[in-house]
C-alpha cells in the first residue's frame, strides 16, 4: 500500500537525520531503498513535503551507491508526475497516481485495526519487516512491531514505522547488533506484552516516549506503575523482616571451655532422649566458638 503524505514526510524528516548524523551508507541506503519501494507521491505530496528536493540533494553524495538509488527515485517520481498531469489534461481533472492500485483519495486517516488485538503480529497481518537489508535487524523491528501492535488499534503502517524507528534508535545507541542490542530489544518486547503495563505502548505510539528516550529506559523505568507498587511493597516487607530483633541466647558462667578455658557459653537445651533421661545441652563458646554437648540434670540459671 502506498504511503500517504504523512509517512512520506516522517521517511524523509529519519532519512535527513541519518544523512545529518552521518550514519553509515548502509543505513541510508536502507532508508533509500525502502522509500523508492514503497513511495509513489503524488505532484502535491511532492510539493507539500519537499520530498523530492531532499532526495535529489544526494544526487551528489559522495557515496556511490546512495547517489545513484538518489537518481533513480527522482527519476521514478519525475516519471509517476508527468503521467499524472497527462492524465489529468486528458480527463479534465485530478486523478490518482498510476501506480495505485484503485482510485482512492490521496490523503486522509488511515484505516484502524479490527480485530482481536491482542493477537496482532507483523505475520498475521502480513506486514514486511524487511526494511535495512540486515536479517537481524529485521527481524528486531518485527519483534518490537508485536510489541507495539499488542492491544493497539492503530493502523499496520504507523506501527511498523514507529517499529522502525525504535530499531534505529537501539541500533545506533548500541553501536550494532551487539549483544546489548538484542538483550535490550528482548526486554522491550517483553515489557510492551504485560497486560497491566498498557500505558508504556500508548506512549511510544504517541510520540510521547520518543524512540531515543525508549531505548535507553532503566528495567525500572519500564515497568508498569502498579508492578512498581507491588515492589516497593515487597522491599518494604523485606525490610521490616530484616529488623526484627533476634532472641539472645542463653549464657551460662558455670560452664567453661575445654578449649579456651572461658566461662562464657551459651547454651540451648532439647529433650534428645526417653522422657525419664537427662536432657542435652548444646553449648557453644562465646570466646572461642567450640561447641559441645553433655547430659546432666543441672539447670542453669
Amino acid at each position: 500500500m502506498p504511503m500517504d503524505a504523512r509517512e512520506l514526510a516522517q521517511r524523509i524528516k529519519t532519512l535527513q537525520t541519518s544523512v545529518t548524523k552521518n550514519d553509515p551508507p548502509s543505513e541510508v541506503i536502507a532508508q533509500l531503498e525502502a522509500i523508492k519501494r514503497d513511495a509513489a507521491p503524488t505532484e502535491e505530496m511532492l510539493r507539500s513535503t519537499k520530498a523530492g528536493v531532499i532526495v535529489a540533494r544526494l544526487n551528489k553524495n559522495t557515496n556511490k551507491d546512495v547517489a545513484r538509488l538518489a537518481g533513480e527515485i527522482v527519476a521514478k517520481w519525475r516519471k509517476n508526475v508527468e503521467a499524472e498531469k497527462k492524465a489529468r489534461d486528458a480527463k479534465g481533472k485530478p486523478s490518482p497516481s498510476p501506480a495505485s492500485p484503485a482510485p482512492k483519495p490521496a490523503a486522509g486517516p488511515k484505516k484502524k485495526f479490527e480485530g482481536d488485538a491482542e493477537k496482532r503480529t507483523f505475520s498475521t497481518e502480513k506486514v514486511d519487516t524487511k526494511r535495512t537489508g540486515i536479517q537481524e535487524r529485521d527481524g528486531c523491528i518485527g519483534l518490537i512491531y508485536n510489541g507495539l501492535a499488542y492491544r493497539c488499534y492503530e493502523p499496520a503502517e504507523t506501527v511498523l514505522q514507529r517499529a522502525m524507528e525504535v530499531e534505529n534508535a537501539a541500533y545506533k545507541f548500541y553501536n550494532g547488533t551487539t549483544k546489548e542490542y538484542k538483550m535490550k530489544i528482548r526486554s522491550l518486547f517483553s515489557n510492551l506484552k504485560v497486560k497491566t503495563n498498557h500505558e508504556l505502548g500508548q506512549g511510544v505510539m504517541s510520540g510521547e516516549i520518543a524512540p531515543d528516550k525508549f531505548v535507553r529506559m532503566s528495567s525500572q523505568e519500564l515497568m508498569s506503575a502498579e508492578q512498581r507498587r507491588l515492589n516497593a511493597a515487597l522491599e518494604k516487607e523485606n525490610l521490616n523482616k530484616a529488623q526484627v530483633p533476634i532472641a539472645e541466647k542463653s549464657i551460662s558462667e558455670e560452664l567453661q571451655c575445654g578449649n579456651c578455658k572461658a566461662k562464657k557459653v551459651s547454651y540451648t537445651q532439647a529433650q534428645t532422649r526417653s522422657a525419664d533421661e537427662p536432657m542435652t545441652t548444646f553449648c557453644e563458646c562465646m570466646n572461642c566458638g567450640k561447641r559441645w554437648k553433655v547430659r546432666f540434670r543441672t539447670r542453669f540459671v
